[in-house]
C-alpha cells in the first residue's frame, strides 16, 4: 500500500542542476579548475557540495583540509542562491502532480543532497512548500547518496509527523510502503537500499543510465495515482 512520496529535489523537483554545475566552476576558478558538464553528469551530480569538492580536490591534487572545503561550500552557495533568485525554475508537470498528490492525501517529502536553505529558496519562490511534510537536507546526514541514511531519516521523520487518524495513515510507515522519484543512479542506489519502490525521471540521465529503477519516466505527469498504488501493491 501506497503511503508516502519522497522525491529528490535538483532534476526531480527543479532545474537546476545547471546552476550548481555553473556554482560550482565559479568556486573553483581560483585554482585553475574547471569541471566538464560531461564529468559532472558522469561523476558529481547527485553528490553533496562537500563530498563533490572533496574529490574535485582530491583528483586534482589540492591539499585542502575540512575547513578550507567548508569555505569553498560557503562560496558555492552564496554564488547558487544569487543564480536561484533569477534563474530557478520548476520542472513542467511538477506543480500538477503535487496538487494530484494532495487531493489524494498522499503525505510528500523532499530528500537531497542539496542544503536546506537552498531547497527552502527555491520552493518559497514557487510557492510549493505547502506541499511537503518533511524535508532532509545535506546537512541532516553524514553520509550521502548512495548510501541510504537520508532516506531511512526521512521516513523517520514522516512517521513522527502522523497518528494514525490523519489521513488514514497508520504508524509506521514502511519503507516498502514508500516511493521515491530520483533522476540519478547514486539516487536509485539508496531508495534500493533503504528498501524504498524507485522511479526515475530522465532530466538528467537517459533511461539507459537508470535500469535500477523500477519504473522509467520522462516527466510526472505520466503517472497517476493508480501507477503509484500499484508500484506499492
Amino acid at each position: 500500500m501506497l503511503k508516502a512520496i519522497i522525491f529528490d529535489f535538483d532534476g526531480v523537483i527543479t532545474d537546476s542542476e545547471i546552476l550548481h554545475f555553473r556554482a560550482f566552476n565559479r568556486v573553483l576558478e581560483q585554482y585553475g579548475i574547471e569541471i566538464t558538464i560531461k564529468d559532472y553528469y558522469k561523476k558529481y551530480l547527485g553528490l553533496t557540495d562537500v563530498d563533490c569538492l572533496t574529490l574535485v580536490a582530491k583528483r586534482n591534487k589540492i591539499n585542502l583540509d575540512d575547513e578550507g572545503i567548508k569555505n569553498l561550500v560557503k562560496q558555492k552557495n552564496k554564488i547558487f542562491a544569487q543564480m536561484a533568485k533569477s534563474e530557478g525554475q520548476i520542472i513542467e508537470g511538477v506543480r500538477d502532480f503535487l496538487q494530484m498528490l494532495k487531493q489524494n492525501n498522499v503525505p510528500m517529502a523532499i530528500c537531497s543532497g542539496a542544503l536546506r536553505a537552498e531547497i527552502e529558496l527555491i520552493l518559497e519562490q514557487a510557492q510549493l512548500r505547502r506541499f511537503f511534510t518533511v524535508i532532509v537536507s545535506a546537512e541532516q546526514v553524514k553520509k550521502g547518496k548512495p548510501h541510504p541514511d537520508g532516506f531511512l531519516l526521512t521516513l523517520q521523520k514522516l512517521n513522527q509527523c502522523f497518528i494514525p487518524t490523519q489521513a488514514g495513515i497508520q504508524n509506521p510507515i514502511l519503507p516498502e510502503q514508500c516511493i521515491v522519484i530520483e533522476d540519478s543512479h547514486w539516487g536509485l542506489e539508496a531508495a534500493k537500499k533503504a528498501g524504498m519502490h524507485t522511479i526515475a525521471v530522465t532530466t538528467s540521465y537517459d533511461a539507459n543510465q537508470l535500469i535500477l529503477a523500477e519504473k522509467i519516466i520522462t516527466r510526472l505527469t505520466d503517472l497517476n495515482l493508480t501507477d503509484l498504488q500499484q508500484l506499492c501493491s
